[in-house]
């Protein structure tokens, strides 16, 4: 904060005074103090301060006065205002062209001027423009508020800005899509965002001509291409939300007030960000609910429900079938009782909706989708009777890309199509989670199921609320069930393997990877076990009976 040299020498008290050097950095050079200094300099004189000196221990050594010279430039000094006449008559011409080599403002002041009017009248000039610039800064403090509580764009907030600053400022968001742009060369974002090739340089301490000022510490400043650009990180509940981007002319741009502006810009584009947070976390909010809704409450298509979901952006008319699905990784696992598995999950949650959006993007199929209870529930616009094929292809496309992210994730995948009227997201939903469960029940996690496979199985499952055929089930089966669990055999599967190969020992046998004479050995004894032969069509239907009950309930 300060005024220009030029200011100054314009000042009723500056008439008589003589700018000696260094006219053409008179507009571009700040001053925000003033003082009388005299030999010798060492470390009292500081950056942008306009300097008075009388010359006083210097009148008879120029030598002593031109080092004294030296002093004051290499200390970043504005300006020196020499008071000739008395120690000084003359201003010597070693020193007029040591400020000129180094383009230094030196300055002729007469004798009977007192430096103390002088410095009351630069400290008025400076506290004025303070105080006008503070005011000004608050003015633009409000104005931005004001447009991101009104609703206004972050092109507003950009427009607003740059009217202030005059400098090319750009918004990219976390994706690093450009959101607004004012004259800034889109060229370097591109590089910066890694979208296009170049070379990219991170300064590790910014260049600034205000480093005290508190902006300076969330500042990073880069080269690229050889030219230089300045970064900002927009946060918002402690997250980061995007970047602001600016590129001065030259560093002198960056005065005191273009600082204090970019921090009421940043503080802006924050609360835009918090805003448009809110917005979409109540948005996502609606749908998911209104999705829930849709699956698991048994209700008509009315008008009212087919115009709220047009509101959100449904076409609740097309046909849909339903998907339900469930996901596991390594990840989740090992820390399913830690307090980073709900920020995995989350995590997993966003890569699983970005990659159906992508693919129903690239399916050109309306999709709607939602998480509950760790189970992703998508409804997806199908063709009446070619609903599985458009499923497969849909699910191939998301596991495919999400396995080329996280390769450690498995699915499990129920689906489900209700023909006709009546609740039929409902009843879609219901099949779906049907043929999930019972796939899950009989073989365990993973694959896809539709509801059409699943028909045996369900007229199975409606004789498990028999209690006298569970009792008969438990009582076939418990022998062989001790024995796998005692020996760590597996004796059920290998007598369903058996059976799906209608008894041909040496199909069975290469199927599980055993000697035909184990295999042989295994049969043997799950017919000692059960008192069941293997060879009786009755007995074996009993027994592949049991076994299937037992796989869809696993009952004790």
């Amino acid at each position: 904060m300060g005024i220009r040299m030029d200011q100054v020498v314009n000042l009723n008290i500056m008439d008589e005074a003589k700018v000696i050097t260094g006219h053409e950095h008179l507009n571009a050079t700040t001053v925000e103090w003033v003082s009388v200094m005299e030999v010798p300099v060492e470390n009292f004189v500081r950056k942008h301060e306009f300097v008075l000196t009388t010359g006083i221990g210097c009148a008879d050594d120029p030598i002593t006065f031109e080092k004294f010279v030296q002093d004051v430039i290499y200390s970043g000094a504005s300006a020196l205002t020499i008071s000739t006449g008395r120690h000084i008559l003359d201003v010597p011409e070693r020193v007029i062209q040591l400020a000129e080599e180094t383009g230094f403002i030196l300055i002729d002041i007469p004798w009977k001027i007192r430096f103390s009017d002088v410095i009351q009248e630069v400290i008025d000039a400076i506290n004025q423009e303070n105080e006008w610039e503070r005011l000004r800064a608050e003015e633009l403090r409000q104005h931005l508020t004001d447009c991101v509580l009104s609703g206004g764009s972050l092109n507003d907030i950009l427009g607003i800005l740059h009217d202030q600053i005059k400098l090319p400022v750009a918004i990219s968001d976390q994706r690093q899509i450009v959101r607004a742009n004012y004259d800034f060369n889109t060229g370097m974002i591109d590089v910066l965002n890694n979208q296009t090739e170049g070379t990219i340089k991170k300064l590790e301490h910014p260049e600034v001509p205000f480093d005290e000022h508190p902006l300076y510490h969330h500042l990073d400043q880069y080269f690229v291409n050889d030219e230089t650009c300045y970064e900002l990180t927009i946060f918002s509940n402690d997250k980061k939300q995007g970047y602001l981007l600016f590129k001065p002319h030259q560093p002198e741009d960056l005065t005191w007030f273009t600082m204090n502006a970019l921090e009421h810009g940043l503080t802006a584009c924050a609360l835009y960000f918090l805003t448009e947070n809110a917005i979409e976390t109540t948005e996502i909010r609606l749908k998911d609910n209104f999705i829930l809704d849709l699956a698991k409450e048994k209700q008509e298509l009315t008008t009212k429900i087919l115009s709220k979901g047009e509101l959100l952006g449904y076409e609740l008319t097309k046909s849909y079938a339903c998907i339900v699905g469930d996901f596991r990784t390594i990840d989740l696992q090992e820390h399913e009782n830690d307090r980073s598995m709900q920020s995995s999950l989350h995590s997993l949650n966003y890569y699983v909706q970005k990659e159906i959006i992508h693919a129903s993007q690239q399916l050109g199929r309306k999709t709607m989708s939602t998480f509950d209870d760790g189970e992703v529930i998508i409804f997806i616009e199908t063709d009446d009777y070619a609903y599985q094929e458009n499923v497969n292809h849909f699910l191939d496309m998301v596991e495919r890309r999400l396995h080329e992210q996280l390769a450690n994730l498995d699915f499990a995948w129920g689906v489900g199509f209700h023909r006709g009227s009546g609740n039929v997201f409902y009843e879609s939903y219901q099949q779906a989670r049907t043929a999930l469960d019972i796939h899950t029940r009989q073989y365990g996690f993973g694959e896809r199921t539709f509801f059409e496979e699943t028909r045996v199985n369900r007229l199975l499952m409606m004789l498990t609320e028999d209690d006298q055929i569970v009792k008969q089930v438990h009582e076939i089966l418990k022998p062989l069930v001790e024995y796998d669990q005692k020996r760590n055999a597996d004796l059920i599967q290998t007598f369903m393997t058996y059976q799906k190969y209608k008894g041909n020992v040496s199909q069975t046998a290469r199927a599980l990877n055993l000697h035909r004479q184990s295999l042989l050995y295994r049969l043997r004894n799950i017919e000692k076990l059960t008192q069941l032969s293997l060879v009786d069509a009755d007995d074996s239907f009993l027994l592949e009976f049991s076994v299937r009950l037992w796989m869809l309930n696993k009952f004790n």
